[in-house]
């Protein structure tokens, strides 16, 4: 069963960067999303946004060609200091 933090993230790749869900799987690297490098980094912001967290850059590159949804939520919850909760994502202006 997917986390909270996972499924937050899930919604965010879904509702902001129009992802399909059948791409978003937890070992699923950033890069194969499909998002350039611009992108990646808008996400990133997003992520942090939406926990009301500042990932620092010596625990997350997005432009990392390796790093797993799964990886990205064990650092999120890391950073979290109770239990993981998950914080419906901001609304975007369009």
């Amino acid at each position: 069963m997917p986390s909270p933090v996972y499924n937050s993230i899930a919604a965010i790749l879904e509702g902001d960067f129009k992802i399909s869900p059948g791409q978003i799987r937890p070992d699923t690297t950033l890069v194969d999303l499909g998002l350039d490098s611009l992108a990646l980094m808008e996400f990133v912001f997003a992520v942090e946004d939406a926990f009301r967290l500042r990932i620092p850059e010596d625990r997350l590159d997005p432009r990392e060609a390796g790093l797993t949804l799964a990886q990205l939520c064990d650092v999120v919850e890391d950073m979290q200091d109770g239990p993981a909760t998950a914080i419906a994502p901001l609304a975007t202006h369009a």
